[in-house]
């Protein structure tokens, strides 16, 4: 396990980050297109593991799916809830590796920077898999950040640790994107798209 974060202290400035609010309407539009591109075109149900304040939940929501949010800090899950009410979306406080709901519920798992903080990560992704409807999608956006020691998980890594579980797994580099990150960005970034 990676050091330990108070994540419900960091809740307040969580969405100052520029991928992370998607407060910048340039930022914004780039997730909501690459979302719109990993997403079924009809509305579905989305289980956003460590959803955070909820900003891609929000997306998701607004392009008619249906969103279940896990995390683990309380703080967090209380500004999803604010964010997307109103919506057809729920929230929940729980561990995004073991999420408090059932298998073969969603036609899609998304998580986000949270599969590298795991200590077992393909522990992770078989619970995730399990969760899934026949025909279900688990999209991964993860990467690899810092020079000097840097943490994460690398693409050929977490493919492979993908290989035995999905028929078919599409890798999109998302480094060369500065309108994602809201700035030029040189480290590893990518999504991965499995399904059965």
């Amino acid at each position: 396990m990676t050091e330990h974060v108070d994540w419900d202290a960091r809740a307040a400035a969580f969405d100052d980050e520029p991928d992370h609010g998607l407060r910048d309407p340039a930022v914004r539009g780039a997730w909501a297109g690459r979302l719109r591109s990993w997403l079924p075109g009809r509305g579905c149900d989305l289980l956003d593991l460590g959803c955070g304040t909820g900003s891609l939940s929000l997306l998701a929501a607004e392009q008619g799916h249906r969103v279940t949010g896990v995390d683990l800090s309380p703080a967090m899950v209380e500004r999803a809830r604010a964010k997307l009410a109103g919506r057809d979306a729920a929230f929940l406080v729980g561990d995004a590796a073991a999420p408090p709901v059932g298998e073969q519920r969603y036609d899609v798992v998304l998580v986000r920077h949270v599969l590298w903080t795991l200590p077992d990560p393909a522990r992770a992704l078989r619970h995730w898999w399990g969760l899934l409807r026949p025909g279900g999608r688990l999209l991964l956006v993860e990467g690899v950040w810092g020079t000097v020691s840097p943490v994460g998980i690398p693409a050929d890594r977490l493919t492979a640790l993908l290989q035995p579980l999905a028929g078919h797994i599409r890798l999109e580099r998302l480094s060369g994107d500065p309108l994602l990150w809201g700035r030029t960005v040189d480290d590893e970034r990518y999504a991965v798209v499995a399904t059965a």
